[in-house]
């Protein structure tokens, strides 16, 4: 049987982590009475420099709960590298990990069906939501547009695919060499390339708390995204200046017709108008090409992604017996 580590980025999540617990507990029993995951299988919870009780009560439940052990990071560094924290923990003891949100969201119930497709071979296998019912109005087509925007831009992405999946030790291999800051793990995991399957399942209600991720982290988020895995926002830039050459000749040549032809009317207007347009264009391009530049300024620093700060819980150690990292 498979070691199995369920990796789950917390931040903030005092109200809903109890009932987590029980349910991942339930989940791994349930494994290994099926046959899928051996005793040694874990729940790993990434505490991400939360202000409230989360440490406390992964402490506490680490402490009755063989199936409970923690990280937790020196500072709140985010879920991308929250994530990664726990996934490169987990590659040192597990022969798969299967990340997955602390809110429950995410129907824990198909956990059985990830570990059955990699016992069948899959080095990856991606959560695919059936459909965004419990999304609000905005958030399901801002979402939806993002995913088709991040395709047309040629990110190799899943459609409808978050952060809930499986990947074996080698996969988890394959992802510590990619050493980028700007983590945007939906866009590294398909880089990978080794044999993926999907698991469809339906999402639910946020089961207590508040989402950790308003507008303005979900625009981030985004942005993030783009920038990281595309330079096709540079292309257009040039494409545009281009046109815009284009149009400033003809309306040149259009001018000195006029002039010459004698048609010529004083038009503050025009000219007003024609300068707010460059200036915007302007404005705008430098902004797009500020944020590349702001990409290589952290990329270059190389600073730690994030450095765990305690541990808790017993993870058994790995058959090659090796042992986790301070930072990453």
């Amino acid at each position: 049987m498979p070691t199995v580590y369920l990796v789950v980025p917390c931040y903030n999540e005092e109200e809903v982590l109890p009932e987590t617990v029980r349910r991942l507990t339930e989940q791994l029993a349930l494994m290994g009475e099926r046959g899928l995951a051996d005793e040694r299988s874990r729940m790993l919870l990434v505490d991400d420099g939360s202000r409230d009780k989360t440490w406390a009560l992964i402490e506490g439940f680490s402490k009755e709960n063989p199936r409970v052990c923690g990280l937790k990071l020196a500072h709140n560094r985010g879920h991308q590298n929250a994530l990664l924290a726990g996934l490169m923990e987990a590659r040192l003891h597990a022969d798969c990990a299967i990340s997955l949100d602390a809110d429950l969201q995410d129907d824990v119930a198909v956990l059985p069906e990830f570990v059955r497709k990699f016992t069948e071979g899959c080095d990856v296998v991606y959560g695919v939501r059936n459909r965004r019912d419990t999304d609000t109005a905005f958030k399901r087509v801002t979402a939806q547009g993002f995913y088709k925007f991040m395709r047309a831009l040629g990110v190799d992405v899943v459609y409808n695919h978050a952060d809930y999946r499986l990947m074996s030790r080698r996969a988890l291999e394959a992802l510590s060499e990619y050493r980028e800051v700007n983590l945007f793990l939906r866009g590294i995991v398909p880089l990978i390339g080794y044999r993926s399957d999907y698991v469809c399942y339906d999402r639910h209600e946020r089961f207590a708390g508040e989402s950790k991720y308003p507008l303005k982290k979900m625009i981030s988020f985004a942005l993030d995204g783009i920038t990281s895995f595309s330079v096709r926002p540079l292309r257009l830039i040039s494409r545009l200046g281009i046109f815009v050459s284009i149009a400033s000749v003809a309306g040149l040549l259009y001018a000195l017709i006029s002039h010459f032809l004698g048609l010529t009317v004083a038009g503050w207007t025009a000219i007003v108008c024609s300068i707010w347009l460059l200036g915007g264009l302007q404005l705008l391009c430098i902004g797009v090409v500020g944020g590349y530049v702001g990409k290589i300024y952290s990329e270059v620093k190389a600073r730690p992604r994030y450095r765990v700060e305690e541990k808790a819980g017993e993870m058994p150690p790995s058959p090659s017996g090796q042992d986790g990292g301070k930072g990453v």
